[in-house]
């Protein structure tokens, strides 16, 4: 696993049992993202999506934390397999992290008027993604923040916002493991969320159904298919027929 040390902004390799503790990012993907290539060139401070990665670093150490991960810069997507490790890991990883900041670049500045930043919250791009629903779910602790990194809340102090926003029960948002729920109440969650790609459709959700399967970009609609399959395969639950 790699993650960003946030005081010299370098990305180390740690193995197994020798990962530190380490906030992580969820966020939506923009124009000029910082890659794990760009790490590695003096170009990288040019990039749109360096102030987020930068801004992330800081946000972390300030605190306590040496270390971080974002999927941008940790994952090295130009090897197929490390990617495909990578996915099959992230419900995993991101419930491993001691924390995890929720970037919604498109909130607005917290302002005086309380309706006003409730429209913006709800807004956001972020409650419309397919990857962001492990990433909501899967940490114990979740902050949220606009892109200058002003605090908006926690999961726990917004939950009734975020329950209405994502139909997720109030249960799930305050702790309780997904797997408690049957496969169509977790199905329902994702309902109104897309993906860029349409296998993504299927391999953002593996990690809420405790799969894993191997990822083939180009496979389409057939990747939904086998994530089904492979569903019934761990789990008794016929209720994911309704999907």
């Amino acid at each position: 696993m790699r993650l960003l040390n946030t005081s010299t902004f370098e990305i180390e390799v740690f193995q197994g049992c020798a990962i530190p503790e380490y906030a992580i990012l969820s966020h939506t993907w923009e124009d000029e993202e910082v890659s794990l290539q760009d790490f590695h060139t003096d170009a990288v401070i040019n990039k749109k999506g360096y102030r987020k990665v930068k801004g992330f670093c800081e946000k972390a150490a300030s605190d306590g934390f040496q270390y971080c991960w974002a999927d941008t810069c940790c994952i090295d997507k130009t090897s197929s397999a490390e990617l495909s490790e990578a996915i099959n890991s992230m419900f995993q990883w991101y419930k491993d992290s001691r924390i995890c900041y929720a970037y919604l670049a498109d909130v607005k500045e917290p302002t005086n008027s309380t309706r006003e930043n409730d429209e913006s919250f709800r807004n956001s791009r972020w409650w419309t993604r397919g990857w962001t629903l492990q990433e909501l779910i899967a940490p114990t602790i979740v902050e949220f923040y606009t892109a200058n990194w002003t605090e908006l809340g926690t999961i726990l102090s917004l939950q009734d916002q975020i329950a209405e926003i994502t139909g997720i029960d109030h249960g799930v948002l305050c702790g309780v493991r997904p797997f408690q729920r049957n496969v169509a109440v977790r199905m329902s969650w994702a309902a109104r969320r897309t993906t860029t790609r349409i296998e993504d459709q299927a391999y953002c959700l593996m990690g809420l159904f405790g799969v894993n399967m191997p990822l083939l970009y180009g496979e389409g609609n057939r990747a939904f298919r086998r994530l089904q399959e492979e569903i019934m395969r761990v789990r008794e639950d016929y209720t994911l027929f309704t999907w």
